[in-house]
């Protein structure tokens, strides 16, 4: 069924039809010439009107009534219509006198003035209204800072003053784009699901939101641009939306809506906008009084929590301003020092601190001031109560306030057992390396002077049986023959295990030799194209040293030879004056580097785990570098 405008309401209106009849009837009465009762008749003598101008007065009756009941205009409509209705009368007479046309232009021009009037006065009185309704929502919604009770304020406001069956708010997620149903009123529960989330430009309330437009809608439930059928289930049909805004930004909109039909003056849709405007800034307040709650409670409680992590942690943490008097510890603090507290905050950290390490303190106080890089944490020793050593973990950190420095912040770490413990690893590892070499030495010396002379031997004698003329058929030669070629193998494997298990270049000629020895070595069995090139000026080391790096450059030869499918590989050697490296890379497939050398173990790479013990034994470093397919690079460097 096509949707009818307005003013099919209008005709229907029972307002209209009261007007109409009253029109109709004194119509009726003033061409009828009704007898009225003597006293009447003396009354209007006594006033000086006959009778037909009291019935030409009488139709200023609808002409008032319609004045009040609509817009006014409409007044001025009945005026002009009763004096149609006025004029037949005159000419039924005979020849009108002009007082007659007086008297129907009198009553046309007062109920015409009356029709103004009212109009003036109404408008008026709505405009004092609306500053009224504006002074009500403006104090409501200024009296809380808390969202959901200014939403809840507004919409009884609304209610109150625009008289409507529903209203609904719903405020715009700048994040999602969408706009949450935040307050409702007038609507059941199903419809509250079906509309609590819209999308901007999603329905009505979606393009309000898009467009900051008010709009007006006549029926709701029919309107094509509705997408929600909680909407049409609703039955609501008239309605005003309007945008909540603050500071020319959409942060949301409101409707408020009628389930029967009614026609929204141009006033009233104002009062909403401007009602809108209203929520916009307390909506705004309170938005901004809430993150400003929340970022108080947020300080308070950060406040607290790194006041109970100062006071609880396991490590050491104080601070002292620039003279180095201390302004703040905790109690591991405490512990770690055997002083107390209160004692600690009476003493300065020179107190703690040997000559050598008051020195490391200034450098690296020098190196913060003038924000220079500082590896931390770093190693520092400090003397406790008792006059005992410790050695500490330390992190140091500038203190600053506008921009100057007013102390230092230092957390450290109790690390004089695990020191300990780290030097008896170290002296154990080095001790079961060592033994571990002169184990090998000494095979790989039974290897060469035993087991490898017996094997020639053998292969002598076998030499001297195929040469004699003892009666040995062919046959039986060709197989002393391959007998023979098979010794001669076996003693190029065992003294290529022999070479393995201690290359005597390395104790005769030094690293360098035995790395390009090893490097060819691995070339001819492998395939792969093995480079090795030197920068620096070479220089010899202690034996155990050398050894070290020549069992790291062999197993990482080894990996290229076994796992990486590499087809080149380059062991560089850079002898510098603080320390030397060694880096092997290759062209292979390369794999995964795990963090740490636990998962290096776990991974099943035993060989890359012994090459980090090993250079852990010079107080040096391995990094592996390494991604599928593109090869994989180890620095090895010791500080020598």
């Amino acid at each position: 069924m096509p949707e009818r405008g307005w003013w099919w309401g209008f005709i229907l209106s029972p307002s209209l039809w009261l007007v109409a009849i009253l029109l109709v009837g004194i119509t009726v009465v003033h061409y009828c010439g009704l007898t009225y009762p003597v006293p009447f008749i003396a009354f209007l003598t006594k006033l000086g009107i006959s009778s037909s101008t009291f019935e030409r007065v009488l139709y200023l009756v609808p002409v008032i009534l319609a004045s009040f009941m609509f817009r006014g205009w409409e007044g001025i409509a009945i005026a002009l219509v009763a004096a149609i209705c006025m004029l037949p009368a005159a000419f039924l007479v005979g020849s009108p006198p002009a007082s007659v046309f007086v008297e129907i232009g009198v009553v046309a021009g007062i109920g015409c003035l009356i029709a103004l009037g009212v109009r003036w006065f109404r408008m008026e009185y709505r405009q004092r209204q609306r500053l009224v309704a504006l002074n009500y929502v403006s104090n409501v919604v200024s009296q809380s800072l808390e969202l959901e009770q200014i939403l809840e304020s507004s919409i009884d406001s609304i209610m109150e003053v625009m008289d409507v069956d529903a209203v609904l708010i719903f405020l715009l997620d700048r994040e999602t784009r969408e706009l949450s149903l935040s307050a409702h009123r007038g609507v059941s529960d199903e419809f509250v699901a079906g509309v609590d989330r819209l999308r901007v430009g999603e329905g009505l309330n979606g393009m309000v939101a898009l467009t900051g437009l008010p709009a007006l809608i006549r029926n709701a439930a029919r309107d094509p641009r509705v997408t929600k059928s909680a909407v049409r289930k609703e039955g609501l049909r008239s309605q005003v939306i309007v945008p909540i805004k603050s500071k020319g930004k959409v942060m949301g909109t409101l409707s408020v809506a009628m389930r029967r039909q009614r026609k929204f003056l141009h006033e009233e849709v104002e009062l909403l906008v401007a009602i809108g405007g209203q929520i916009g800034m307390a909506v705004e307040n309170a938005n901004l009084y809430d993150e400003q709650r929340k970022f108080i409670e947020r300080l308070q409680a950060s406040e607290e929590k790194f006041r109970q992590i100062f006071e609880n942690a396991h490590d050491a943490i104080w601070v002292h301003d620039m003279e180095g008097n201390i302004i703040s510890a905790n109690a591991a603090a405490a512990r770690l020092t055997g002083y107390d507290v209160d004692t600690l905050l009476r003493m300065n950290v020179k107190s703690f601190l040997t000559d050598e390490s008051l020195n490391l303190a200034r450098d690296i106080r020098r190196r913060l001031l003038n924000n220079e890089p500082v590896t931390q944490p770093y190693e520092q020793k400090l003397v406790t109560k008792t006059g005992t050593e410790a050695v500490l973990k330390l992190t140091t950190n500038l203190i600053t306030s506008g921009g100057k420095p007013i102390g230092f912040q230092h957390i450290a770490r109790d690390v004089t057992r695990e020191k300990g413990l780290q030097e008896s690893l170290r002296y154990y590892l080095s001790q079961i390396t060592k033994a571990q070499e002169e184990e090998r030495k000494r095979i790989a010396r039974e290897l060469h002077d035993e087991t490898i002379q017996a094997l020639v031997v053998l292969a002598r004698q076998i030499d001297e049986i195929v040469s004699g003329d003892r009666g040995i058929s062919e046959y039986k030669k060709i197989l002393l023959d391959n007998l023979r070629d098979q010794i001669e193998s076996i003693i190029q494997d065992v003294r290529r295990l022999s070479q393995d298990l201690r290359p005597p270049a390395l104790d005769t000629l030094g690293l360098i030799p035995a790395l390009e020895g090893l490097a060819s070595d691995i070339e001819k069995h492998s395939g792969i194209n093995i480079n090795v090139s030197v920068s620096g000026a070479v220089r010899r080391f202690p034996s155990e040293v050398e050894l070290i790096l020549f069992r790291i450059v062999q197993e990482a030869l080894r990996n290229v030879w076994r796992h990486s499918g590499a087809t080149n590989a380059d062991v560089v050697v850079e002898f510098d004056t603080s320390e030397t490296r060694i880096t092997i890379r290759d062209n292979g497939r390369g794999f995964e580097v795990p963090d740490t050398v636990g998962d290096l173990l776990k991974d099943g790479r035993m060989g890359l785990a012994g090459m980090q013990e090993r250079i852990q034994l010079l107080n040096g470093s391995l990094s592996i570098e390494s991604q599928r397919g593109r090869g994989t690079t180890i620095v090895v460097r010791a500080p020598l």
